[in-house]
């Protein structure tokens, strides 16, 4: 048996527990596989309940541990890293709990708030240089660790909550759906929720709409003064905030 065919029957045997890629390791190998499983897994539980410490709380242990077994069956490891792993768990709690999307929602604010602690490092905008942009032409660049993701319910409220060891609010869904965006600043992962067109203008901006293009859209869909307001405000939280790390000025 080549090295390659032996590599595939392990990983057989770790995620799926197939006894036909066991037995052709041998009947005097099976305690040993055994235990090579039970490491597997401990280290995929283990990589989870690190990661998801407020969810978990949340969710209650018991839940917990029934949502990562479920897990561990239904979504392999795919990166060479175990710190990947927690990626795509979010999605998974969106399964199994449909019906109480504040779930999945505080497991992602959770992973991107990790995510955001390890991505690349950005300066912010030097405050000096605001004075001589000419905005007419500006084309933002954003921090990349920035992170958006659709919002239905009030997780950010509970997860502060539960990070302060304080007791929860229950579950609200929003009046209408918002967003959640994740951010590092200096060395500090931040959160805050917003509405649908701060979210919008956050996806036109990132994808690289020049900010006057991005006013006139705001002027189409709200009016001419409540548009440029909106964009004047956005501009100057989205500096505040830190997000913005450049501006590139485009030729007329």
């Amino acid at each position: 048996m080549s090295l390659l065919a032996l590599q595939r029957d392990m990983r057989a045997w770790l995620v799926a527990a197939d006894a036909d890629a066991a037995s052709r390791y041998g009947s005097a190998a099976a305690a040993g596989l055994l235990v090579y499983q039970n490491t597997y897994r401990a280290q995929l539980v283990a990589c989870l309940e690190e990661s998801f410490v407020q969810t978990r709380a949340w969710v209650g242990g018991e839940a917990f541990h029934h949502a990562v077994v479920a897990h561990i069956e239904r979504v392999p490891p795919t990166s060479w890293t175990l710190d990947a792993y927690p990626r795509d768990f979010p999605a998974t709690l969106a399964v199994l709990y449909p019906d109480d999307p504040e779930v999945a929602e505080l497991a992602w604010i959770e992973y991107a708030l990790g995510e955001a602690f390890v991505g690349p490092d950005s300066a912010t905008l030097d405050v000096g240089a605001l004075a001589y942009i000419d905005w007419d032409t500006a084309k933002l660049q954003f921090t990349p660790t920035l992170r958006l993701r659709a919002l239905t319910t009030n997780a950010p409220a509970i997860w502060s909550a539960l990070f302060a060891e304080e007791a929860p609010p229950a579950v609200q869904v929003l009046p209408k759906p918002g967003a959640i965006l994740v951010w590092r600043r200096d060395q500090v992962s931040l959160f805050r929720a917003i509405d649908c067109t701060e979210r919008d203008a956050l996806l036109r901006a990132t994808a690289g709409v020049a900010f006057p293009d991005l006013c006139a859209e705001l002027v189409e869909v709200h009016g001419e003064h409540t548009g440029i307001t909106r964009a004047g405000t956005m501009l100057g939280q989205w500096l505040a905030d830190g997000l913005i790390v450049g501006v590139t000025i485009l030729q007329r």
